[in-house]
């Protein structure tokens, strides 16, 4: 009887080896074939891991053991002096159901990586052998084909079909698109011939595969370490042919006397040559009396340890993959660069044309109403290649949060390439070491500043093509520039046309159903946290932007919404009990630490700020204490403080303890605090900015305007020096407000007939004498000073001296590099 095996191993053969090994025991007959799908397979899931013997991998997880971090679901409560049983017994109900959340995503996905990694596979890609694959998720939906220019918008030309792994259980659907043939091409002599489209990689074109074949036997493969076998039969019929064929033994005189199995392994192991240069695999049978006993074949350690020592045979394959100019002579890409695309969907409600969810890029049709996405695949020549390596992370961040559309002076949509050449040079040397964009994300609504996004995986095709943007995050790096990038995860646009509400035709499939599913004032759409697909989905987009697009940290917006099923819209009187109430979304919680886990681990320097109005504990808080991991927090309440400052209180009753105790009394620790004066959200929505409040000619209705004029300056450097000196380590300022911009911020819409009056910047005020000069250079001074004297990054300042009747407040710094103590009064 022959049993087949496979063993574990490393090695991936891209062409059709049947390598085994035969042994002898008894009236058994063991086969060691490596199979090369079981291998493909095996090495696509394992993604090259390294190659380590059983006990090394074990040594490798006991020290991955030790260097993890001590888990204590409620370690943080004593640090910061929170002593509530039930916001520590849900810390508890929360680790829980984060092991089991855990448990889910690991059940589907090898580990955290593949959970996050699904923009490799799903969307469109080319394949190496000259197709395209599309992927997508939509489990309400019956049928799904690809639609598009390239097939005349048919719905049944390229569909997912039976033998194609067109559907499975999950509601993945699966559709090819094969490249055709040009006329009087012949097909590719082997089925698994695979091209190279990045470059003119040519060395296969002209290559002979049996030359190859025979090549790999010469140099690679060791003798008896390779065999080909036509047939399943094959050893049969020649130890048939053996005993019983013609020239067989006709007697049992020339049969001879047939020894037992021992013997013969005997005798067949005094032949094995005892070399240690030899490379041969050496074998020993135990006999515990088992007869189908497949692990009585034990493989000599020091054989399997050479073999494993083999590097896989890649450089053969890439002999044989063909270029780009073979596939482009052979055959015509059955989708090309540049065509737009929707996806369809037949559901019980009828049919339906969606945006893929997971698209890279949309254009609008001319009449603008309907989006298609745009299969991005530009010649070589064409791909942006990266120059800069990603700056270091400092100690302090001086972050410039902007708009890409509104950072032009004229009235119009600015693009990316505008904003490398005349913005980036200006936020250099205005002395920021980061930049945060708002609104990059694809969305429909542009008065909506771009949070009420649509598509997650793309840039607003607004400002460029992605290879624009990749420029845009490279020329910020050469520049020394950190890129954030506000990602709003938690609401979606409510758009049934380009965004993700009604996808797949039930109301169910990316957000909750009914009244769970809304936003109770905004009109938008909450995601289903607790899916495991959904946290697949937005898992995977963080670590898009990382990879593709080489982001160094991301700001996530308006937490409160996700965090609470109320959305944040209640009165909170800072008991502990309005954290762990029946109001709270569990699953929430746990995506935010899943996603700041995995993010950790994917780029370790990168940074994730907190935008949360309600000040939920544990914000910054390690993962493995209880905290959700986050590396800041944005303190929103100062902003909030010196609005109602300017607006409803006279300058001569403001408290100098209610400025101190905002600026640094709190309950996440002023360590990891974020903070801005003002920032994009006081400038728009009908609002005022700061230096239209205080700068303003038209402020001031007193005979002494210029005078009031003055003033208003002087107070408005105070407020950033005050908020800049004695708070966290982190500052943020909104595009222009460096040196007074005195115009409100104001996106087209209906209500101003579409007019991009108030949707730009004045570049020009900072480079001219006056006011709006003064006020850059002040702002210059200011963060030169935290580059010399490290106001952000050194330990918060004592504030020894507060007196509201004299309005002076005076913190102490640590002693500076020429050993005076640096203090700031006010």
């Amino acid at each position: 009887m022959a049993v087949s095996f496979f063993p574990t191993t490393n090695h991936l053969f891209p062409i059709p080896f049947r390598e085994s090994h035969s042994v002898l025991h008894g009236h058994l007959k063991l086969e060691i074939k490596l199979s090369p799908v079981s291998l493909a397979i095996a090495a696509r899931r394992r993604s090259w891991k390294c190659n380590f013997s059983a006990q090394e991998r074990t040594a490798k997880q006991q020290q991955r053991r030790k260097s993890e971090p001590v888990v204590d679901p409620v370690g943080f409560l004593s640090k910061v002096g929170i002593s509530d049983r039930a916001f520590a017994q849900f810390l508890r109900e929360r680790y829980k159901a984060l092991k089991d959340r855990r448990f889910d995503l690991c059940s589907r996905f090898t580990d955290m990586m593949e959970a996050s990694s699904g923009y490799e596979i799903l969307g469109m890609h080319r394949h190496r052998q000259h197709r395209v694959d599309f992927m997508d998720w939509a489990p309400g939906s019956r049928y799904c084909a690809i639609v598009g220019d390239f097939n005349g918008w048919s719905p049944t030309e390229n569909s997912a079909r039976e033998g194609y792994y067109g559907h499975d259980d999950f509601g993945y659907w699966f559709i090819i698109l094969e490249d055709k043939l040009r006329d009087g091409e012949e097909p590719d002599e082997f089925f698994f011939q695979e091209y190279n489209y990045v470059d003119d990689y040519d060395r296969g074109d002209s290559l002979n595969v049996e030359e190859l074949l025979e090549k790999i036997d010469d140099e690679y493969w060791e003798p008896e370490e390779k065999f080909y076998r036509n047939s399943r039969l094959e050893f049969v019929a020649k130890l048939y042919e053996e005993i019983f064929g013609p020239n067989g033994p006709q007697t049992d005189e020339e049969l001879g006397e047939i020894m037992d199995a021992e013997t013969r392994y005997k005798q067949w192991k005094e032949k094995q040559k005892i070399d240690s240069n030899n490379r041969l695999p050496c074998y020993e049978v135990l006999d515990h009396g088992k007869t189908y006993d497949i692990e009585n074949v034990i493989l000599d350690p020091v054989s399997k340890e050479k073999f494993r020592a083999k590097k896989p045979p890649l450089a053969y394959w890439k002999e044989m993959c063909k270029g780009r100019k073979a596939w482009l002579k052979k055959y015509m890409p059955t989708i090309s660069h540049g065509s737009r695309y929707r996806v369809y969907f037949n559901t019980p409600n009828g049919p339906l044309e969606r945006v893929p969810a997971w698209a890279t890029y949309l254009l609008p049709d001319p009449d603008g109403e309907k989006f298609c996405a745009v299969h991005w695949e530009p010649p070589p020549e064409a791909v942006h290649k990266w120059k800069n390596a990603r700056p270091k992370v400092p100690k302090s961040l001086r972050v410039y949060e902007c708009h890409v559309g509104i950072s032009g002076a004229e009235p119009k949509v600015s693009s990316f390439n505008e904003f490398v050449s005349k913005v980036l040079p200006h936020i250099k040397e205005a002395g920021y070491n980061a930049i945060q964009l708002i609104g990059l994300v694809e969305h429909r609504d542009y008065s909506s500043v771009g949070y009420r996004v649509t598509n997650l995986f793309a840039v607003s095709s607004r400002y460029g093509t992605p290879d624009d943007f990749k420029r845009l995050v490279d020329e910020a790096h050469g520049l020394g520039l950190l890129v954030f990038l506000d990602i709003v995860h938690s609401y979606a646009a409510a758009d049934e046309l380009v965004g993700l509400s009604l996808y797949d035709g039930s109301n169910d499939c990316y957000f909750h159903s009914g009244k769970r599913g809304h936003h109770k004032h905004w009109g938008t759409r909450m995601y289903k946290y607790g899916d495991v697909d959904v946290l697949h989905f937005l898992l995977s987009n963080l670590k898009w932007w990382v990879t593709e697009y080489l982001i160094d940290g991301f700001n996530f917006h308006s937490l409160s919404s996700m965090f609470y099923t109320h959305n944040g819209f209640a009165t909170f009187s800072g008991e502990m009990e309005e954290y762990c109430n029946q109001y709270v979304d569990k699953d929430a919680l746990i995506y935010l630490i899943l996603a700041n886990e995995m993010l950790h681990d994917v780029h370790p320097n990168i940074i994730t700020i907190a935008e949360d109005a309600t000040f939920y504990p544990g914000l910054c808080e390690p993962t493995s204490q209880g905290g959700l991991g986050f590396d800041y927090w944005v303190n929103v309440s100062v902003t909030t403080m010196w609005l109602w400052l300017l607006v409803d209180v006279p300058q001569h009753e403001w408290s100098m303890n209610k400025i101190v105790d905002v600026l640094v009394k709190n309950s996440q620790g002023s360590d990891k605090m974020l903070v801005y004066v003002e920032n994009h959200n006081q400038s728009m929505s009908g609002g005022r900015s700061f230096a239209d409040i205080l700068l303003s000619k038209q402020a001031h209705k007193s005979s002494k305007r210029e005078d009031m004029v003055l003033r208003g300056s002087s107070l408005l450097k105070m407020m950033k020096l005050i908020t800049f000196t004695i708070s966290g380590p982190a500052y943020l300022n909104f595009m222009g407000n460096e040196f007074g911009h005195p115009n409100r911020v104001e996106f087209p819409s209906p209500g101003n007939n579409y007019s991009f009056s108030y949707a730009n910047r004045q570049w020009d005020l900072p480079r001219n004498e006056g006011l709006h000069c003064d006020q850059f250079n002040f702002d210059k001074d200011m963060t030169r000073l935290d580059e010399i004297e490290q106001i952000l990054s050194k330990r918060l300042p004592n504030i020894h001296h507060v007196n509201d009747s004299v309005k002076v407040q005076r913190p102490i710094h640590a002693t500076c590099n020429c050993g005076m103590d640096r203090t700031a009064e006010s």
